[in-house]
């Protein structure tokens, strides 16, 4: 039997035919008929005007603005991209960091029925030569100089490109600045919000690149607020007024994008701007946010801090350890209401006395939801920060439907990523691919009908090339990656994705990478973590050494040998990585290794580590 998506009277539940219900509530579609993201904001505005919008930091101290400072600043800009030449239909790039200029912009651009588009902070300038070209962009607006430096040099080349303006003028020249941009006299936002449809572009997240040229997804209107409307119906509170929460990834990543921009417009959170992503820490320790998005690497950070702390006192971490594996079991009773009068009790007695502390310290003491996506996180380590108190759950999702497909915050299963979100029907093909139909699902990729054709079929049902399993509750695993599992010389299809999230167990181990593919076993690089290396080198003799130099030291490679067996034990003796190489020269985001929230790019490592993969086999 076949559901249609647009039957209004239809929820999908747990993404199971067999558990359909059908009822006469209101669905998602009907509380988001007619509306754009201008006008979804002109009623946060309205609702909550005086509330504070967005904050940032200038020096040491904290500046601010309202949802009606931000309404103010949107009317100009939008004014001021009219006079400019902007019309209806164009696009315009933006090139800039988590500033709180880019939540002005963006809604601007919208506002006249233009389509805002991000570029990564670290394109170079053939890569912005390629994306503005590409999306045929009129106008581009950027932060400074270092981002003007990436234009200069392909200027002559971008043959829609009529004007490149900057927000914080610099020494390079450029056709106009952001005070001179909102120096124009105000919109009538109402009035031009009114001129929008759901089906315009709300922006054109590019692909990251790592299998060929970016493709440029296009997101409609109605498209971010389905998920903005389905995020907040997931949610633990019914209305985001007083939250907080920070930015600090990409504005070009469709993560970052829907969590601390699209989906304040429906929430109507306080959003921090956090404009280096390594400072996310200390944030947390200045904002104590509310809400926090990050990739598994930003959590196994924090997981390798505070283990890296205790390390020093072997009691005290002995202590804190064995409070942690009593407190899994309970929190994931608490996470599905199971939990007793005794789980209670022990835990608000570990939570006093233990959790609550460290959670202070960290800035995580007023979570209420912690989310993880992009890439796998190990289940230990899910586990390990809701046994501290942090409720942290898994989410899955891709440009391609508007970064949510499944995902619950509370009645979680660690290893996989929650069930269908509301009204998301997921399904596994024949061939094992993940693929789910639903409102958020693009409308294609800019300018390319043939991979358009690829991932969309005739029907609806997008195809997300990844392998996955559905359980009896409709929860979803991810295997790995069609097109990236190892098929060894045995015959052996293994998910390196899976073996990768346990090598970072290793708590020397910040990132990793199996190898495998056509070989007769399973090897892996894996990479010194540049925060506990030192540490433990200065509690084991080596103090001073480098990173390159620990990697060849025998006492290191030693110690994540020692550890490899015990986290290689829950695989099949087939799978089991057998053999590591130890990298000392650390793998940074927007990379040739990594992409900008931190996923493998299995090309650029082959490439780079041809030598010692080589090695590992001869």
């Amino acid at each position: 039997m076949t559901y249609g998506v647009q039957d209004l009277i239809v929820v999908w539940v747990y993404g199971r035919p067999d558990r359909i219900e059908r009822t006469a509530m209101t669905t998602i579609l009907d509380r988001i008929a007619g509306k754009t993201v201008a006008s979804a904001f002109l009623d946060v505005v309205a609702d909550r005007g005086n509330d504070i919008a967005v904050r940032w930091k200038e020096g040491d101290e904290w500046k601010e603005w309202s949802f009606n400072e931000v309404a103010d600043l949107v009317s100009r800009a939008a004014s001021g991209l009219k006079a400019k030449g902007v019309e209806r239909g164009d696009r315009i790039v933006l090139m800039m960091r988590n500033t709180p200029h880019f939540h002005v912009l963006d809604v601007a651009a919208l506002m006249i029925g233009a389509t805002p588009i991000s570029i990564y902070n670290s394109s170079a300038p053939d890569q912005v030569d390629y994306l503005v070209n590409h999306s045929g962009a009129v106008l581009g607006i950027v932060e400074d100089d270092s981002f003007l430096a990436r234009f200069e040099p392909v200027r002559a080349n971008l043959a829609s490109l009529r004007l490149l303006g900057v927000i914080n003028p610099g020494e390079l020249n450029a056709d106009f600045t952001w005070e001179e941009l909102v120096a124009s006299e105000p919109l009538d936002l109402a009035a031009s919000a009114a001129q929008g449809d759901p089906s315009d572009l709300a922006t054109v997240i590019y692909t990251s690149g790592t299998t060929g040229p970016p493709k440029g997804v296009m997101i409609s209107n109605a498209n971010v607020l389905f998920v903005a409307e389905a995020t907040k119906q997931l949610m633990p509170f019914p209305d985001g007024r007083g939250k907080r929460v920070i930015s600090y990834l990409p504005m070009a990543h469709i993560a970052e994008r829907v969590v601390s921009h699209y989906s304040q417009l429906v929430l109507g959170y306080e959003v921090n701007c956090c404009p280096e992503p390594g400072k996310v820490a200390a944030y947390c320790g200045e904002i104590h946010p509310n809400v926090m998005f990050g990739v598994p690497r930003v959590w196994e950070k924090i997981n390798a801090g505070v283990m890296g702390f205790l390390a020093g006192d072997a009691e005290k971490a002995e202590k804190f350890n064995e409070a942690i594996e009593a407190a899994k079991p309970i929190a994931l009773r608490r996470s599905w209401g199971t939990n007793t009068a005794e789980d209670d009790e022990m835990w608000e007695f570990l939570d006093g006395f233990v959790f609550a502390p460290v959670r202070e310290l960290l800035g995580l003491d007023r979570i209420e939801v912690a989310v993880s996506g992009a890439a796998p996180i190990p289940p230990d380590l899910l586990l390990w920060f809701q046994a501290l108190g942090v409720p942290i759950s898994e989410v899955y999702g891709m440009s391609e439907n508007t970064g949510l497909m499944t995902w619950t915050a509370e009645r979680i299963k660690p290893g996989t990523v929650g069930p269908a979100a509301p009204e998301t029907i997921v399904q596994i093909a024949e061939d094992g691919e993940v693929i789910c139909r639903g409102p958020h699902v693009f409308q294609g990729y800019l300018n390319d009908p043939e991979k358009t054709a690829e991932a969309l079929s005739d029907d609806g049902w997008l195809h997300t090339g990844d392998i996955g399993e559905l359980d009896e509750d409709g929860y979803l695993k991810i295997i790995d990656r069609k097109k990236e599992l190892i098929i060894t010389a045995g015959g052996k299809n293994i998910s390196p994705a899976n073996l990768e999230a346990a090598l970072k167990m290793i708590p020397l181990v910040g990132q990793a990478a199996a190898i495998g593919d056509q070989r007769p076993f399973v090897s892996a690089l894996v990479v010194l973590d540049p925060d506990v290396a030192p540490a433990w080198a200065a509690r084991n003799g080596l103090e001073g050494l480098s990173l390159e130099e620990l990697a060849k030291h025998p006492d290191v490679v030693a110690a994540i040998e020692a550890e490899l067996v015990e986290v290689m034990e829950p695989f099949n003796n087939a799978e089991r990585v057998k053999k590591v190489k130890v990298l000392g020269e650390e793998w940074l985001p927007d990379s040739d290794m990594l992409t900008p929230t931190s996923k493998l790019k299995r090309r650029g490592v082959n490439a780079r580590y041809a030598d010692e993969i080589e090695a590992l086999y001869n």
